[in-house]
């Protein structure tokens, strides 16, 4: 029996077929993915804002925060973290992945207590939904660019130095126009890294990827986003907050 070329090799439409198939078996995967990132960045946030709020309404507690050493405690260990997090989410166990993330939220929540003691909650309503609104702008644009932002987050993570630096020199300057320029400035550079980060996050997805690492990325882009995002929500805070009058 003679056997054609259509018998020994896949037909051009089929091959397609195929191709489409395993696309949308991505497609699918990656859009899991990402909501779990969103999900776990959501709920850090969420949980940020209830121990600010729980800290604010204890002032003995909130006291020692604002006007006491331990908000530099505070402050050290969210950097400390925040460098030490890519090993510990990455390279030990689940459990320390996980407690790395809430501990940096809790630590967050409770070093910007005192703003939530500050700031009317009208004003802190209102810039919390423009905060959300860079976010989601800033990283559905990071998500559908086809433009690699690599250059650009490199750039705006040396910038991000820079903006440490400064704000450490002005604990002692103590500069009201700097503190000014740096309320406008940090929430640009972090609406930019929340456009690179989302683009990173987006293609470290690999559909062979074993549920464990997925789990693992997820938590890691969980983490950057949720930096980004209270960072953006503290320094627009001093921007556009109302304090109270009491």
């Amino acid at each position: 029996m003679a056997f054609g070329p259509e018998r020994r090799f896949p037909s051009r439409t089929a091959t397609m077929t195929r191709a489409q198939a395993e696309a949308a078996l991505v497609d699918v995967g990656l859009r899991e993915y990402m909501l779990r990132v969103y999900n776990y960045m959501a709920l850090g946030v969420a949980f940020t804002g209830i121990v600010a709020m729980v800290v604010a309404m204890n002032p003995g507690v909130m006291q020692a925060i604002a006007l006491g050493p331990f908000k530099w405690v505070l402050f050290l260990g969210i950097l400390g973290l925040g460098f030490m997090a890519p090993r510990i989410i990455m390279s030990k166990s689940m459990m320390a992945a996980q407690a790395s993330f809430w501990v940096y939220a809790a630590m967050w929540g409770a070093l910007i207590a005192p703003m939530f003691f500050m700031y009317t909650q009208e004003s802190i309503a209102k810039v919390f939904f423009i905060t959300a609104g860079m976010f989601a702008g800033a990283s559905l644009y990071g998500y559908t660019t086809k433009r690699d932002l690599t250059a650009m987050g490199r750039f705006l993570v040396m910038a991000s130095f820079g903006i440490l630096i400064a704000l450490v020199v002005n604990i002692f300057m103590q500069s009201s126009g700097l503190q000014l320029l740096m309320s406008i400035v940090v929430p640009l550079v972090f609406a930019g890294l929340t456009a690179f980060e989302t683009q990173q996050i987006k293609n470290s997805y690999y559909e062979s990827d074993e549920s464990d690492v997925t789990h693992r990325k997820a938590i890691f882009g969980a983490f950057l986003l949720y930096g980004s995002f209270v960072t953006m929500f503290i320094w627009l805070l001093q921007l556009f907050g109302v304090a109270r009058s009491e």
